[in-house]
């Protein structure tokens, strides 16, 4: 499958036509009595708002705002519960960072460009191949790999399905600062040993999502990736999870993503609009060929 995406930061097109269907909401909670069990709100409050919401015509979230009995963020949470929908915070601890719109604004437009190349994933690949491993690569640094991996791998998450993002570049890691996680052990000490099973953080109890970060920088990164042990883990991994996602460095700056892609046997190939050069490109999409990676998509990045 092959499929382009492009917007001011997605937009799908060129694609297979695919939908997922949206998670039922529990209308028997409303958002003032969840907003209430949570302690955001008073009864009190809930009848003032719901008078001033009859008299306005507005909804009870928005007349919750305006009204100054609750902020955006409380009706986002009480959104949440009626959908049985994660959102977590932006936040340096305890939350994620602002570009994991995915996790902290997951109804803005954006997210539903992300949804849309999760469902055309989910339909022509993830559910033929026999490998449920993905590298997101592309041809060199500055088009947004880390960014698209860590919110595709959120969006996976948030359709039920149990995913891990691997930090896989050991030259530049961004997954344990869009995470928020510490970067002491990673994937370098997994694979020399020096890390056990335990090794995946999971980002929310409520959020299938795990993330491996790269952990200290090794002089050698090249050569823990040719590895054997690199294989077992993938392996291992695969079998635990749904789906694992690959962040890995720039295609053309080192052997690393062509590694890693070979590794996957299937990878996304990110461009970045008025930014990548045609020669990169030309050149990434040769090295991946040359290692046999199907490239099942490619991804024009406009943010």
């Amino acid at each position: 499958m092959a499929f382009l995406a492009r917007s001011r930061v997605l937009k799908a097109v060129n694609a297979h036509q695919a939908t997922s269907a949206a998670a039922s909401p529990d209308r028997s909670r409303t958002i003032g009595a969840i907003l209430v069990q949570a302690g955001r709100l008073r009864q009190s409050d809930v009848e003032e708002i719901r008078t001033y919401a009859g008299k306005t015509g507005c909804r009870f979230g928005e007349a919750a705002v305006q009204l100054r009995k609750a902020t955006s963020q409380d009706v986002e949470f009480a959104l949440a519960r009626q959908f049985n929908y994660t959102i977590i915070p932006q936040a340096s601890v305890g939350g994620v960072d602002a570009a994991v719109i995915a996790a902290h604004d997951p109804h803005c437009r954006v997210v539903e460009e992300l949804r849309t190349i999760r469902s055309r994933l989910l339909l022509g690949w993830l559910n033929k191949s026999q490998r449920n491993v993905l590298a997101i690569t592309s041809a060199q640094r500055g088009e947004g790999r880390s960014w698209f991996a860590a919110n595709l791998a959120t969006v996976f998450a948030q359709a039920g399905k149990r995913t891990l993002l691997i930090d896989a570049d050991m030259r530049q890691p961004q997954q344990h600062r869009l995470f928020n996680l510490q970067n002491e052990v990673g994937l370098s000490a997994l694979l020399t040993g020096r890390a056990g099973k335990d090794i995946a953080h999971r980002v929310h109890p409520q959020l299938r999502l795990f993330v491996v970060p790269a952990g200290l920088l090794p002089p050698n990164p090249q050569e823990l990736l040719v590895r054997e042990v690199f294989d077992f883990v993938l392996d291992r991994f695969s079998n635990q999870f749904d789906l694992v996602v690959l962040d890995t460095p720039a295609a053309t700056e080192s052997a690393d993503a062509e590694l890693l892609a070979a590794r996957a046997g299937a990878a996304v190939l990110l461009m970045r609009r008025h930014y990548t050069r045609e020669v990169r490109l030309l050149k990434a999409m040769d090295c991946l060929r040359r290692s046999g990676t199907e490239v099942i998509g490619s991804v024009i990045n406009e943010y």
